[in-house]
């Protein structure tokens, strides 16, 4: 189908503002007039133009718009947020049709930016079937979000091909080659949240940041393209036991920095804490730190991408809970035995292989000497 070529074309474009946009969507827009393409654009970066908008302008003779078909990955927005709606544009423009990939789920625009542009007059085709399912694929994270309130989470560990984290003392650098590294680097590049939990941070004392760009303060700045802010890193500590000294905690007032713990966690700790610049993000368990809640409020503040990257008992509360979409498997070709070896996903398990969590969609790739199995949680 000819629409399905020009919204792939779409889908495309949009990609370019990963990383960039977020809390909102990947949209990008083609303009098709006599069988030509005379007009492209995407949304390029948080609180600038949509793509609908960078189209329209992307078109020398404005004239050459009547009558001209836009083609877009998601529904054009029909209300006032960082920028006008982007619906009335479009009727003013003198485009005629509007083809569509999927509708929008946000409820202030789901259906109105549709009906606003079929009251005007334009003929508007909504598809479905697999390019309708592409598209919404590509908007997992934006689509999670607004339909649940929740973030989307990936799961990341490397293990060696024996299934362990690190040797029997403890030891885990590197399981992983340094192109798997790098790798991991991208990723954390494109979330806007990384999770550990408190053990890896009193075992490794990392930084959970893409490769730091200083300055001659020694402050952090954004990573190496300067196109978004560093993702926030989210330490899941029930009693707060962070050190002070961490290097967490040492750069929490330069890089956006979230503690969560239980209701039982100190209070004369939370205060040194928050003038040191971390943001405490109390939960409602007694003890442990219930994660759906700490989602929720993680949501609330614009985190709406989590990589979480351990420990496994962490990993274990992470799935058993429901709440991981995506993997990432970084495989080594090493073997180190250990029956009291770490293995990524801990907790209590499951007692029942018929209850086990499917992966779907699986790819397999080698990265230098290791595999990668990257795929979907099914839900």
């Amino acid at each position: 189908m000819i629409s399905n070529k020009y919204i792939r074309l779409a889908v495309e474009i949009a990609k370019r503002g990963e990383g960039k946009v977020e809390p909102n969507p990947l949209v990008g827009a083609v303009i098709v007039k006599d069988g030509k393409i005379i007009g492209k654009g995407y949304h390029q970066y948080f609180g600038g133009p949509h793509a609908e908008i960078n189209a329209i302008n992307s078109v020398r003779n404005h004239a050459d718009l009547k009558g001209a078909t836009l083609y877009i990955n998601l529904e054009p927005c029909a209300h006032f947020g960082k920028t006008p709606p982007c619906a009335p544009a479009v009727i003013q423009s003198g485009i005629k049709k509007v083809v569509i990939a999927k509708q929008d789920p946000n409820p202030l625009v789901s259906g109105k930016g549709i009906q606003m542009l079929r009251d005007a007059g334009i003929t508007v085709e909504l598809l479905k079937g697999t390019i309708a399912k592409e598209a919404e694929q590509m908007n997992a994270t934006f689509f999670k979000l607004q339909k649940t309130g929740l973030p989307y989470v990936i799961a990341k560990w490397a293990m060696t091909a024996d299934g362990k984290l690190a040797t029997v003392t403890g030891d885990s650098k590197w399981i992983s080659s340094e192109q798997s590294r790098e790798l991991v680097q991208e990723i954390r590049s494109k979330v806007s949240g990384i999770l550990v939990g408190i053990n890896t941070v009193l075992k490794d004392n990392p930084m959970l940041i893409p490769h730091p760009v200083r300055d001659r303060s020694s402050r952090m700045t954004a990573i190496s393209n300067g196109a978004r802010p560093l993702p926030s890193r989210i330490i899941i500590d029930s009693f707060a036991r962070i050190p002070l000294n961490s290097q967490i905690v040492k750069t929490a007032n330069h890089i956006t920095t979230y503690i969560a713990v239980s209701k039982s966690a100190p209070a004369k700790k939370l205060q040194v804490l928050t003038e040191k610049g971390c943001i405490i993000i109390k939960t409602k368990s007694k003890n442990t730190v219930d994660l759906k809640d700490l989602f929720r409020q993680l949501a609330a503040f614009g985190i709406n991408k989590i990589l979480v990257e351990g420990g496994g008992e962490i990993l274990g509360s992470i799935f058993a809970g429901n709440l991981a979409d995506e993997v990432y498997i970084f495989i080594a070709p090493k073997i180190t035995g250990g029956r009291d070896a770490k293995t990524p996903v801990e907790g209590p398990g499951i007692k029942l292989m018929r209850n086990a969590i499917n992966l779907r969609d699986m790819t397999v790739k080698q990265i230098g000497p290791d595999v990668l199995l990257h795929g979907k949680v099914d839900k």
